[in-house]
């Protein structure tokens, strides 16, 4: 009788580009890990804490493109609002962390956070009860995304809304929530958000150790993400949302019901998304209404489109490249830098469809050929 294999084996059985990426990512971080904790700073090889923080955002970033590829990518669905979905995941957790402060906070009430005794807010609001848990935190970072991605798109998909039409309304809806969450009166911070945390589960968000923690945790959650969309492509439910991609009224014609389908991966997403959102937070340090910018939708977009459209490890590397470049240029050339991210995603729908992946392939396809061709020209 065979040995059945491994699921994770199966999973990436015919992946050779997602196990690349996932390996050259677990080398990184376990490397940058060590250097961070055991090497000393006067080392060459030392690692500063600002690059273990920094890594960390850029997975949690790229957790963020893998949800956006899944829908966009193999879907069809393209979302110029899945920052909705990340910013409610980071204010969940951000209102956890606020919580944790208790009476270390500027004003030294152990109920209510700064902003809320500055704003003279005299008890705590009711939908900020069970955010002193963290079990309750972690359950409301899933359902809080999902429950707005079931409501939009069974309204949405419902209507059969599709094409341009549905980007342009989950823009507004984005920008509807950014406009909302900058009200003082809602009950989130306002125009300066959640910020001035002091630690998670007891752990000072200021240590080494906390933040190599947090960096690991955000490689595991990047993993898993991959592993469960490669998991969906894989199954006869991706099928069915290729096929739904490449011809909707053809599935519909034979008997498939579109709307499920379309409802299913589409809640899937959101709650990637909310999880990367809950990760960004206690490494960066803050989460304010900036994050629903439309904006920041688009950029997202970008990430996906550079790295690799329906690859899911093409959206990896996408947001991998696009944020490096932010972080430099956007200190070296600050006044160019939009300038040239908006280059780069004209270039790469124009002559690129198929981004960096694509650039890749194409030269291992070519270099395959005149391998062959050569070994021909021999046995000649």
């Amino acid at each position: 009788m065979e040995k059945r294999k491994p699921i994770i084996t199966r999973i990436l059985e015919n992946d050779k580009g997602g196990k690349i990426v996932l390996s050259v990512l677990f080398i990184i971080v376990l490397y940058v890990c060590l250097a961070n904790l055991f090497i000393p700073q006067e080392s060459a090889f030392y690692i500063s804490t600002y690059t273990v923080t920094l890594l960390g955002k850029y997975l949690a970033f790229a957790l963020l493109a893998l949800a956006l590829d899944l829908v966009w990518g193999y879907l069809g669905i393209l979302s110029l609002g899945h920052g909705a979905f990340f910013s409610l995941g980071a204010y969940c957790m951000g209102m956890y962390l606020m919580r944790q402060i208790g009476d270390r906070g500027v004003y030294g009430n152990a109920e209510l956070p700064d902003f809320m005794v500055f704003m003279n807010i005299k008890e705590l609001p009711w939908f900020w009860y069970g955010f002193d848990s963290f079990f309750i935190t972690a359950f409301l970072i899933a359902l809080v995304p999902a429950l707005l991605a079931f409501v939009f798109g069974y309204l949405a998909f419902r209507s059969r809304v599709t094409g341009v039409y549905l980007s342009i309304i989950t823009q507004a809806l984005t920008y509807a929530l950014m406009l909302a969450f900058f009200r003082n009166d809602m009950g989130f911070g306002g125009n300066n958000g959640l910020t001035d945390f002091k630690d998670i589960l007891g752990f000072n968000l200021q240590s080494d150790t906390t933040r190599v923690s947090l960096l690991m945790i955000s490689f595991f959650a990047l993993f898993m993400g991959y592993l469960i969309c490669k998991f969906i492509i894989n199954s006869k439910l991706g099928r069915v949302c290729i096929a739904i991609r490449d011809a909707e009224s053809r599935v519909r014609f034979i008997g498939y019901k579109v709307e499920q389908y379309k409802l299913f991966i589409f809640i899937v997403s959101a709650i990637l998304a909310g999880i990367a959102g809950a990760l960004y937070v206690p490494q960066v340090g803050i989460i304010n209404p900036g994050v629903f910018s439309p904006l920041f939708s688009i950029e997202l977009v970008i990430w996906v489109a550079i790295g690799g459209r329906g690859t899911l490890y093409g959206a990896i590397i996408g947001a991998f490249i696009v944020n490096y470049a932010s972080t430099y240029f956007t200190s070296a050339l600050p006044e160019v830098w939009l300038y040239a991210l908006g280059g780069l995603f004209v270039v790469s729908t124009l002559y690129l469809p198929k981004g960096v992946v694509g650039i890749v392939t194409k030269i291992t396809t070519l270099r395959n050929q005149n391998k062959t061709q050569k070994a021909a020209n021999v046995t000649a």
